[in-house]
């Protein structure tokens, strides 16, 4: 790669940012993901890039870094936002449950469609190709149902977060469990990932606390991203011990959203409110300004790193179309199950993003099926962001022309008169 002009990097960083905010404020009027217009924009930077000599291969190291944080700030902004109240645990229970069977389901089939197509995969290959593509993307759905209903956006909010946590759970454990051969190498895998879960939290829980005591009683103001320094550090920390990382990231911000919960009795003393939940409230907007950058860096430098090539293969669209029946019909079932009637526009909000992307370059190098196309990824996370889109905007003129219906309906008025002596005998008769 030649070098290239420090200030022309800058003026591109700054424009594709200023160009992310504009998406984003189209995105509220039009209902178009923004993240969709961030992949197109990277498509459309290839040419520029190739004339300074600027290869696909030299982003893919970033890509993998910003994916990383960008995740660990997505799943931070949405803890900040599930507040655990007694109302709630229905909701979240739902939701976990349609996150969890979506799961399975969705990669079970998946994986079918593989076999069926790709007979030279393995089942455990297919299980752990087919389980990023069963994976919401929360960094699509959160920012693109704030329009919706507060039951619908807070339902689209747990589920995507659950999905999040719970396919990278079940990922990180099937490429444990595999050796070269394509074969389950520990029978007892499912209790040790229970132990490791467990474990998990345990250690969660208690570095949760010790990090609110701690950081409550530094007094310097530019403790917020150091507080950010040490959840990354976390994050990096467990992953490199192979426990579920997530899962600390996911519990210190429940715990901070929802002090009120987790400091009772003699933990409450040792709580200063004020501090914390000023902390709280400073961390809310700095996770926000961050996700927001590091969600844009992401999916445009994925949009550059795409070969628009593979998407001309006849095989590429069928695997990735029936990819995408699969998830709406077991979807459509799960949602008539635990939702109702309902459904509409939940049930076409489902797109695929930011986890898939990452966790395909995660795929370790002994179990990367060389047959493997990769513009199956782009097929599906292209097609069901395309597929939301339609929905939302039919949800949006739907709900507009049903207000519109109810402001044109005259409210009638009717002068109140008191009951008289006569009247009351009359009706009598």
């Amino acid at each position: 790669m030649e070098s290239v002009d420090p200030y022309y990097l800058i003026m591109a960083a700054s424009g594709i940012i200023i160009m992310s905010f504009l998406f984003g404020e189209i995105a509220q009027k039009t209902n178009i993901p923004s993240v969709l217009m961030l992949i197109i924009l990277g498509i459309a930077m290839q040419p520029a890039l190739g004339v300074i000599g600027v290869g696909k291969d030299d982003f893919f190291p970033i890509l993998k870094i910003l994916g990383t944080v960008g995740l660990i700030m997505i799943v931070l902004e949405a803890a900040l936002e599930l507040e655990l109240k007694r109302e709630k645990y229905v909701p979240i229970a739902k939701a976990m449950l349609v996150a969890l069977a979506g799961l399975m389901l969705s990669t079970w089939v998946a994986a079918l469609i593989f076999q069926y197509f790709l007979p030279q995969m393995t089942s455990m290959q297919a299980w752990i190709y087919a389980t990023p593509l069963s994976i919401l993307s929360s960094a699509i759905i959160i920012p693109s149902v704030m329009g919706l209903s507060e039951a619908k956006r807070e339902f689209h909010i747990y589920e995507s977060t659950f999905s999040d946590i719970m396919g990278i759970m079940l990922f990180y454990f099937l490429t444990a469990q595999i050796e070269a051969s394509g074969e389950i190498s520990d029978s007892n895998g499912l209790l040790s990932f229970g132990g490791n879960i467990l474990l998990t939290i345990t250690l969660s829980l208690i570095a949760s606390y010790l990090i609110v005591f701690i950081f409550q009683h530094i007094k310097s103001h530019v403790k917020l991203f150091l507080l950010i320094a040490v959840l990354l550090l976390l994050y990096a920390i467990g992953k490199k011990m192979h426990l579920s990382s997530l899962i600390i990231i996911l519990i210190f911000g429940l715990l901070i959203a929802n002090m009120q919960l987790f400091f009772r009795g003699r933990l409450g003393k040792w709580l200063h409110i004020e501090k914390v939940r000023h902390i709280y409230e400073g961390l809310h907007v700095v996770t926000i300004e961050t996700a927001f950058v590091v969600r844009t860096f992401f999916f445009v430098i994925f949009g550059v790193t795409i070969s628009l090539v593979s998407l001309r293969s006849l095989d590429v669209a069928l695997i990735s179309i029936f990819i995408m029946i699969s998830i709406y019909i077991i979807r459509f079932i799960l949602l008539r199950i635990t939702v109702g009637p309902d459904i509409i526009p939940q049930l076409f909000v489902a797109p695929r993003g930011l986890i898939t992307v990452l966790l395909f370059y995660d795929i370790p190098f002994n179990i990367k099926y060389d047959g493997f196309e990769d513009g199956i990824l782009l097929f599906v996370i292209i097609g069901t962001s395309i597929i939301m889109t339609i929905a939302m905007v039919y949800d949006k003129r739907r709900t507009g022309i049903a207000i519109r219906k109810a402001k044109n309906v005259p409210v009638g008025l009717e002068e109140w008169k008191a009951p008289t002596l006569e009247g009351l005998i009359e009706k009598e008769k």
